[in-house]
C-alpha cells in the first residue's frame, strides 16, 4: 500500500534528497509550485534556478513566438522545457556530476473574473534518473474544477510538487505515479492526457496511460493517435466537425469498417460541414473493456494495435452516456458532432431516456444530449430469423416516445447511415472472436485483409499459438 504524503512533505522530502537539482519555469496561473519547495525549506539544495515569463513579450524574447499565438498549449511547454534544460546542462554539467538533474515547467490559464475562461494547463518535467544519463518527458495537460481564482492556483502547485514526486519516487510503477498526481487533489483537477518517454520507459506503452487515466479516474476522457502516443483534444479538435464511431472492435471486423467508412464519408459530404476540418475519432468505453469481467490490459492493447494500424485515432472513455462526451467535447468547440451507433445501440440509447425519465424530466433528458450541433448516424442491422434490415425509421420505438422521436426524425438529429454495405451485416465481433480462437480460418473472410495479417503475425485475441511455425 502506497503511502499518501501531504504535498509539504512531498516537497521537503526531494529539497533534502541531494541528488536532485533542477529549474522551475512557469507561465501565467502556475507560479505556485516553486512556492511550495521554498516554504518547506532546504530548497537550496533543489533549486538552482526559478523563472516567471508572465509578460507575452517577455516569453516570446525567451522561448520564441507561437504559430498558433496560443500561449497555453503543448507546444509552449516543449519550447520552455528545451530552453531551460540546455542550458542547465551547459552551465551546470561539470560542476555537479553527480547529480540527477531537472527542469519543471509549466503554461497555465486560470480561470478569470468574467468565467469565461474555465482554467486548463500544460505541466511538464524533464528529468534524469540517473547523474549522466539520458533524459525522460513526463507531459499532462490538467483542467481545473475549482470555481475561484486563488484555488486553482492552489490546485496547480500541489499537482507540480505530485509529479516531480511521482517521477523520482514512483518511476518504476507508472500506474502507481499516475494515481499519485491526485494525491490532495480529487474532485478538484481532472488530468486528461499523460505522456511519458525516454530511455528510462522505452518498454512502456504509452496507450496504458491513457487506460489508467480513465481506470483510475482522473479523466472521463483519453486520446492517443496513430502514432500510439497520447494526444490531447485542445490540440487537434479545436473548431472542427467530429465523429465519433463507438464499438468493441474485438477485433475490428468488416462491418465495423463499412460503419466508419460509410458513415463518415456521409458525414463529410453534409452541406453544412467543411470537409477540410473533419475528424473521425474510434471509441472504446471502459463499460466495453470490462463486458467479459475483470479489464484485461492485453486485450485493449490488441484493439488498440488494430485500430492504429489502421490509421485511427482511438479514444478511451467512462463516457457509457455519450452525454457526458458531448460535454467533454464541448469546451473545445467543435462545430459539428455526428455520433455513429448500431441501430440496437440506438433502442437502447432511447429506451434508456424514456424509462429512466417516467416522471416528466423526458423532454429536458432528451434536450441534455441531442443539442444543436449533435447528429446520431444509424447504422442498420439484421432482423434475427427474417433477414429484415432494420433502421433508424422501423426501430420499434417505446410509445411514449414516438412523438418525440419523430420530432428528431424531422430534425434531422436522427439520420440512417447511407451507402452501406448490406452484405456484411451478418458479421459479429463477438462470433468471428470465436472462431479465431477455435481455429476456425473462415473469419479471416470477416476482417480486413490487414487486420487478418496483423492478427496472424502478432497472435492477437489468443490466436491459436500452437499454429505458430518456427524457422531453424
Amino acid at each position: 500500500m502506497r503511502q499518501l504524503l501531504e504535498t509539504d512533505q512531498k516537497a521537503l522530502e526531494i529539497n533534502l534528497d541531494p541528488s536532485i537539482y533542477g529549474t522551475f519555469a512557469e507561465i501565467g496561473a502556475g507560479q505556485e509550485v516553486a512556492r511550495y519547495f521554498f516554504q518547506v525549506g532546504a530548497a537550496a539544495g533543489t533549486i538552482a534556478k526559478t523563472m516567471s515569463a508572465y509578460d507575452k513579450t517577455y516569453s516570446d524574447k525567451i522561448y520564441g513566438e507561437e504559430v498558433s499565438g496560443r500561449y497555453v498549449c503543448e507546444a509552449r511547454l516543449y519550447k520552455m522545457l528545451n530552453h531551460e534544460y540546455d542550458l542547465m546542462r551547459s552551465r551546470l554539467t561539470n560542476e555537479r556530476p553527480d547529480t540527477r538533474f531537472f527542469v519543471f515547467a509549466d503554461t497555465v490559464a486560470a480561470i478569470n473574473y468574467t468565467r469565461t475562461i474555465k482554467g486548463n494547463g500544460w505541466l511538464g518535467i524533464r528529468f534524469q534518473l540517473t547523474p549522466g544519463g539520458g533524459t525522460n518527458d513526463l507531459v499532462l495537460h490538467v483542467r481545473m474544477l475549482d470555481n475561484d481564482n486563488q484555488l486553482q492556483q492552489q490546485a496547480i502547485g500541489i499537482l507540480g510538487v505530485n509529479l516531480i514526486y511521482g517521477c523520482y519516487r514512483y518511476h518504476d510503477d507508472p500506474e502507481v505515479m499516475l494515481q499519485s498526481l491526485m494525491d490532495g487533489l480529487h474532485g478538484r483537477v481532472k488530468v486528461d492526457m499523460v505522456r511519458l518517454t525516454g530511455p528510462d520507459f522505452e518498454d512502456l506503452d504509452n496507450r496504458l496511460l491513457s487506460l489508467w487515466m480513465v481506470k483510475n479516474k482522473l479523466t472521463d476522457v483519453a486520446m492517443f493517435g496513430p502514432d500510439r502516443q497520447n494526444v490531447h483534444a485542445s490540440e487537434f479538435l479545436y473548431k472542427r466537425h467530429v465523429m465519433m464511431v463507438r464499438g468493441s472492435f474485438r477485433p475490428a471486423t468488416l462491418v465495423n469498417m463499412d460503419m466508419i467508412n460509410a458513415s463518415f464519408a456521409q458525414f463529410r459530404n453534409e452541406a453544412e460541414t467543411d470537409p477540410r476540418r473533419t475528424f473521425l475519432l474510434t471509441e472504446i468505453t471502459l463499460d466495453n473493456l470490462c463486458s467479459t469481467g475483470e479489464l484485461d490490459e492485453q486485450d485493449f492493447l490488441d484493439r488498440a494495435e488494430l485500430l492504429n494500424t489502421m490509421g485511427q485515432t482511438v479514444v478511451v472513455s467512462d463516457c457509457q452516456q455519450q452525454q457526458k462526451m458531448v460535454t467533454y467535447l464541448s469546451d473545445f468547440k467543435v462545430q459539428k458532432l455526428g455520433f455513429v451507433l448500431g441501430v440496437r445501440e440506438l433502442l437502447e440509447l432511447i429506451n434508456t431516456k424514456y424509462y429512466q425519465n417516467l416522471d416528466g424530466r423526458l423532454l429536458a433528458a432528451f434536450g441534455q444530449l441531442f443539442t444543436r450541433n449533435v447528429k446520431f448516424y444509424v447504422y442498420p442491422a439484421l432482423q434475427e430469423g427474417s433477414g429484415e434490415i432494420i433502421n433508424a425509421q422501423n426501430v420499434p420505438i417505446p410509445e411514449g416516445v414516438k412523438f418525440l422521436y419523430k420530432h428528431l426524425l424531422d430534425n434531422r438529429q436522427i439520420v440512417d447511415v447511407e451507402g452501406f454495405n448490406p452484405d456484411v451485416l451478418h458479421i459479429f465481433s463477438k462470433e468471428v472472436l470465436h472462431m479465431l480462437r477455435a481455429g476456425d480460418e473462415e473469419w479471416e473472410s470477416m476482417v480486413p485483409t490487414q487486420v487478418a495479417n496483423l492478427i496472424k503475425e502478432r497472435y492477437l485475441f489468443g490466436y491459436p499459438v500452437e499454429q505458430k511455425t518456427f524457422e531453424f
